[in-house]
């Protein structure tokens, strides 16, 4: 249900009834586009069932679902049907189009693709808990995180969030349980995996991916004492929940690990929902607590975070990358996923 967690601070003072948040989304149901649309987003029944409740309860869990329909034209397409029709106008007037002229015209060329354009649509879904004031989504990107906050704001009066700082910031500390010398320095209940994205704070941007590595030895500490700083680091949770955290606190690729689905009980033929939302909020709760704890508890608002000083001083960056664990002499531009 959560592949990707990215946790708000819910505001005081904020507290609907269920009832209160069901009338709100009503008026804003998604609605497919129209043939000359680019875009569509309203709210469907997270449970899937035609007509069904547009928020569901489960054990004082809401559960929503935000719903997003677009429709794409390739650039190119637009310019080359455009050019051909700026062609014909010099060609049976004489003259050049101004550039408004040429605005509208790209325009006129885009409203009258888009019937022809494939919708594509995609969803997330919105947990709020309201007794630890914690609202989570299941977005992969900020840009579409604010989609759907944005969207939230604009139907539930009164709701305020913010994003949730610690104490240590999340680069900070995977910064510290890289360079720890033993395991016994990880924070209890949270065990670094074999993946990290290491990246240098110069102007190179160099980056050092390890995958399936052992990452408590020499060679990755050496290369977070030469300037490369984790931006991305697989950690699991109790041994239960895998997942990578990121320097801005979220938690992508989240999955269950062995034999933790079997604990919902449910069999394979019943509804789920239920089921996998019990299990998926009784997990990721606390793990999100543990999380927090780990990152020095949660900061107030206004305060300014503290980064722990690293141990020795570092180094101009080296110009480096490691794939399948091997570490080879590189720069990259970008952060590759896992």
């Amino acid at each position: 249900m959560f592949k990707n967690v990215m946790v708000y601070r819910i505001g005081e003072g904020f507290a609907p009834s269920l009832a209160d948040v069901q009338a709100a989304l009503e008026p804003v149901q998604f609605v497919e586009c129209g043939a000359s649309q680019e875009k569509s987003i309203g709210w469907v029944p997270p449970r899937g069932e035609a007509h069904g409740p547009l928020v569901e309860s489960v054990a004082g869990q809401w559960i929503l679902k935000l719903m997003i329909e677009s429709k794409a034209v390739p650039g190119n397409v637009v310019r080359r049907k455009a050019d051909e029709r700026i062609a014909e106008i010099e060609a049976a007037t004489g003259r050049k189009p101004g550039k408004k002229e040429k605005r509208d015209l790209m325009d006129d060329v885009l409203l009258s693709l888009l019937p022809q354009a494939f919708a594509r649509q995609s969803s997330v879904i919105v947990w709020m808990d309201l007794e630890n004031r914690r609202l989570v989504l299941n977005a992969g990107s900020q840009g579409k995180a604010d989609e759907v906050m944005s969207a939230l704001m604009n139907v539930l009066a009164g709701l305020s969030v913010s994003l949730i700082q610690t104490v240590t910031s999340p680069q900070a500390a995977m910064t510290q349980w890289l360079l720890a010398p033993t395991e016994d320095e990880w924070p209890a209940d949270l065990t670094v995996e074999r993946e990290t994205v290491l990246k240098s704070t110069g102007e190179d941007a160099a980056s050092v991916r390890f995958t399936r590595h052992h990452l408590a030895n020499d060679d990755v500490r050496k290369h977070v004492m030469e300037g490369k700083l984790p931006t991305q680091l697989a950690l699991s949770w109790d041994g239960r929940v895998a997942f990578v955290l990121t320097e801005t606190l979220q938690l992508k690729k989240v999955q269950y690990l062995d034999g933790v689905m079997d604990e919902s009980g449910t069999d394979k033929n019943e509804d789920r929902f239920d089921a996998d939302v019990a299990l998926s909020t009784g997990l990721l709760g606390p793990l999100i607590d543990s999380l927090i704890e780990a990152l020095g508890g949660e900061m107030e608002l206004g305060a300014a975070a503290a980064d722990p000083a690293l141990p020795n001083p570092i180094p101009k960056p080296v110009n480096s990358s490691a794939v399948s664990g091997t570490a080879a002499e590189t720069a990259d531009d970008e952060d590759p996923p896992f």
